[in-house]
């Protein structure tokens, strides 16, 4: 029998080559990409500016003579909710040309270029230097992304994007922001649990910024692979990103922090030490660990309840067995002066009769497959449903559910697991989300799902908790996270590598506008050497957020766990760290205006020193304006420091050192290298067990001599409630000009009674040749020091002291140096 064989009629011929035709057209196109195009025309509206191409569209925006907004798109621009923005553009003076070739827009700080044929955007300088341009491919659509090429400069560097493994310069680094549950992250490992699409570029004496504000999976490269192009794309069909211009670093940290909001000053408490364990429990172990750190004096103001507080792992109930009395408990641990922190998962178990999950269920609260069937995911308690917090409904709704934590007492709430994590690492991208009552595919919702929850949980608890500030930590982020939460590195292992790479993770977020960040002190995965968690400490000492935590899977890791020399050590560090709260406390309150990290990549005050991104020196840091701080690794005995330009002072001894210079400097455990900036203003108060203790009615002012002038903001307010929203503060300038021999305090500002009668102003580094103290013109007495707070960490020779009586009004003070 012969096969039979189908014929083709002309017809049928003609159709099916059409359609080979067709899709190899469309592949071709699609392989090769399609770029911006051609100018056609331009349209103005106020300080709007709408551009169409022969193939898209731009429009470009001006927040402000140093902010520009531009969005791009083919043919039609998709609004939704911008969650990372909270500013909007001021009124600012545009003017604008137009000829053949070009449109150029200029205020009186920023000029954008934009070429006609083809159309490419270069950022300019008032007076012509060329800060950013496109490269030739410009703005790019390629299989099923959106590209942004920009020249490649031979100098240029790059810094910033959150939360990013490598070297502080990203030069020759490309990175995905997606977020990802990545427990065993090493130094080159990305991504990581949070998004932040913000950049700096340095070249040429000449800094900007750059923040990418689409949602869905991004990727910068920084000359990865290429000496030509530096670019970034977006999984979308457009593009949405901000230009910001600034002479310095500080100022675009400001500028983007101006865009995507600033930090609220966080509680007192959370400033101090921190001690945490997945898990402590039962309840009677939490109490043997709280009562540990009070009897062995070790100043601690927050204890974790990991998972196993829960009843099988289901959020927002107690375990009825092992914290049979929350309430009590909580209780306990306040009259100890400790706030309890729990962690809440976003997962909510599967379980008929559990009222979380029914409520969620019955307002179709849930993220749910495009058939409207709610997601299932795997974690802790099992099978979960998973809140959509691109609904508005649904973020009041699980604000409202912490009120059986609050009403126990609890003030901190730890929000983990939230990139979504789930048992097997993938989420199906077909789920929809609300978006704002708009509708979105979970790709674009992925990044800013833990910002979210961090949002919901924060403006619930501070609504249930009447005017206290709760604190919030987070361990997945979007731009804006700040407003919001604080946020840690994630599942960190104990090894020096790991430590190293966590300052530079917090150097990278406060390059990025998030000032209050940190690490697991001690490693979360493997267990320290004493050696290891005592270097560790010490670092967590000057660091942002200072929290040991550790997995259940290693040894424990309180301060006494690893022998006596080191809980000495340790205790002695944690000590500083309270000593330095009025510091660290003022240093928040510059954060919360102008967005200024409290751990400073030394990037921003020192960009165009080249040993600043030594990767021997990138580690290195501020913390605060004048600390500087030299991370070691636990074995190593001496250090290479690179002290940038300027004068700095050792802090153990007041030993001078005239910058810029490179030496090596010892770094034994119980003495990590930090070194004082000529002309610092650092308050110190008395050492306390808890920030609830009063520090005593002295605070002490330590100056450094230098011939410079230095200016410090000092503030206080009562460290709990939102009452400095209305007032309730007290602040003063401290201005030091260090050629005229003179120091003043400026009339306080707010009403709030500053806690310090007596101010003891402690002069460093003047080598006892001051004579002649005047305070408003009235001589005073100076003394040898002998009892400052921190004899215990400085052995001052030669340092003198002056006590002054804290009034309200302004305080000079005036002296004179005997010549030598």
């Amino acid at each position: 029998m012969k096969p039979t064989i189908s014929k083709f009629t002309m017809k049928q011929f003609l159709f099916v080559f059409l359609f080979l035709t067709t899709f190899q057209s469309v592949f071709a196109q699609q392989d090769k990409g399609k770029s911006l195009g051609n100018f056609v025309l331009m349209t103005k509206e106020k300080q709007n500016f709408s551009i169409q191409t022969d193939y898209g569209n731009v429009q470009v925006q001006i927040y402000s003579s140093t902010i520009f907004r531009l969005k791009i798109w083919k043919k039609t621009f998709v609004s939704g909710p911008d969650y990372a923005l909270v500013g909007q553009p001021l009124p600012t003076a545009v003017k604008t040309k137009e000829t053949k070739d070009a449109v150029v827009i200029q205020t009186d700080s920023l000029t954008l270029q934009i070429s006609k044929f083809p159309v490419r955007f270069i950022f300019k300088t008032p007076d012509g230097a060329v800060v950013n341009t496109g490269d030739d491919m410009g703005t790019y659509w390629l299989n099923g992304q959106v590209f942004a090429f920009k020249k490649l400069f031979q100098d240029e560097k790059f810094v910033g994007l959150g939360e990013k493994t490598g070297h502080l310069n990203r030069r020759g680094s490309g990175y995905t922001n997606w977020n990802t549950d990545n427990p065993h992250y090493e130094d080159w490992d990305d991504p990581l649990y949070s998004s932040i699409p913000f950049y700096i570029g340095i070249h040429s004496g000449l800094n900007y910024g750059i923040f990418l504000n689409n949602t869905t999976r991004t990727r910068f490269n920084f000359g990865a692979g290429n000496n030509r192009v530096a670019y970034f794309s977006a999984e979308d069909e457009q593009l949405d990103y901000f230009f910001i211009y600034r002479k310095n670093i500080s100022a675009i940290i400001t500028d983007y922090s101006f865009l995507t909001g600033r930090i609220k000053i966080p509680p007192v408490w959370s400033l101090g030490f921190q001690q945490c364990r997945w898990s402590y429990t039962p309840d009677k172990e939490v109490m043997e660990v709280a009562t540990a750190f009070h009897d062995k004096q070790i100043p601690l103001d927050v204890l974790y309840l990991d998972i196993g507080y829960m009843d099988a792992y289901k959020v927002f109930t107690w375990n009825p067995k092992t914290f049979s009395q929350p309430g009590k408990l909580v209780n306990n641990l306040k009259n100890l002066g400790i706030h309890t922190m729990v962690i809440i998962d976003p997962g909510i178990k599967v379980e008929k009769g559990y009222p979380v999950y029914e409520e969620g269920v019955k307002n179709n609260y849930f993220i749910k497959y495009p058939d409207g069937t709610n997601y299932s995911g795997q974690v802790w308690p099992g099978w979960c449903h998973f809140p959509d917090f691109t609904n508005p409904t649904v973020r009041l709704w699980w604000g409202e559910q912490f009120k059986i934590l609050v009403d126990d007492g609890v003030t901190g709430f730890w929000n983990d697991m939230n990139e979504i994590a789930v048992w097997g690492k993938v989420v199906p991208p077909v789920l929809r989300m609300d978006w704002e009552g708009m509708g979105s595919p979970y790709s674009k919702a992925k990044n800013v799902y833990g910002m979210l929850m961090a949002r919901s949980t924060y403006e619930g608890t501070k609504k249930l908790l009447n005017g206290k500030r709760p604190l919030i930590l987070t361990r997945a982020g979007f731009a804006g996270l700040q407003r919001y939460s604080a946020i840690w590195t994630g599942d960190n292992q104990a090894t020096d590598n790991h430590m190293l790479l966590g300052i530079r993770l917090i150097n990278s977020f406060g390059l990025s506008g998030i000032p209050f960040a940190g690490y697991d002190v001690g490693g979360f995965g493997g267990n320290a050497s004493p050696g290891l968690y005592v270097r560790w400490v010490s670092l967590g000492t000057f660091s942002p957020f200072f929290r040991v935590h550790s997995s259940i899977t290693t040894k424990r890791s309180e301060p006494w766990s690893y022998g006596v020399s080191a809980e000495r050590i340790a205790k002695r560090f944690i000590e500083l760290r309270y000593h330095l709260l009025p510091y660290i406390y003022s240093a928040f309150y510059a954060a919360s205006q102008t967005g200024i990290p409290v751990q400073r990549s030394l990037s921003i005050a020192y960009t165009n020193d080249e040993k600043v991104f030594d990767p021997q020196f990138e580690n290195q840091y501020l913390f605060g304006p004048f600390l500087l701080v030299i991370p070691a690794k636990s074995t190593q005995a001496i250090v290479k420091a690179w002290l940038p330009e300027g004068h700095w002072y050792s802090f153990y001894d007041d030993d001078k050192i005239n910058g810029p210079e490179e030496l090596l400097t010892e770094s034994p455990l119980d003495k990590l290298p930090v070194f004082v900036k000529e002309g610092a203003i650092i308050p110190i108060q008395k050492l306390v067990q808890n920030t609830g203790i009063n520090p005593g009615d002295t605070l002490e002012i330590h100056l450094y001599c230098g011939n410079v002038t230095r200016s410090f903001v000092y503030y206080e307010d009562d460290g709990n409630t939102y009452n400095y929203e209305n007032g309730s503060f007290y602040k003063r300038t401290i201005t030091y000009k260090g050629k005229a021999n003179h120091l003043v305090f400026s009339k306080s500002e707010g009403n709030f009674t500053s806690k310090f009668k007596i101010i003891r102003l402690i002069f460093h580094g003047f080598d006892e040749n001051i004579t002649d103290v005047d305070v408003n013109g009235k001589s005073k007495k100076l003394l040898p020091v002998t009892n400052s707070y921190l004899n215990n960490y400085q052995t001052l020779r030669k340092a003198l002291s002056v006590d002054l009586s804290n009034s309200n009004r302004e305080i000079k003070i005036d002296w004179q140096v005997a010549e030598k």
